[in-house]
């Protein structure tokens, strides 16, 4: 799964684990998709949409 939103097209971000130390490392932050089946054009539409988007989309 890309973990891309089909809706808002929000997908992975990156930033740093820091340390008590603050010490930096890559990391990366994931979208919270879900699948979905929703209404698109009037007709239902299934595809992964990120929560954000669960509470604006019509769900079918």
């Amino acid at each position: 799964m890309s973990r891309v939103c089909t809706v808002c097209g929000k997908g992975q971000t990156s930033g740093n684990n820091v340390s008590h130390s603050k010490r930096r490392t890559r990391r990366t932050f994931k979208a919270n998709v879900q699948k979905v089946t929703y209404i698109s054009g009037g007709k239902p539409v299934t595809g992964y949409v990120c929560a954000r988007c669960l509470k604006s989309v019509e769900r079918a």
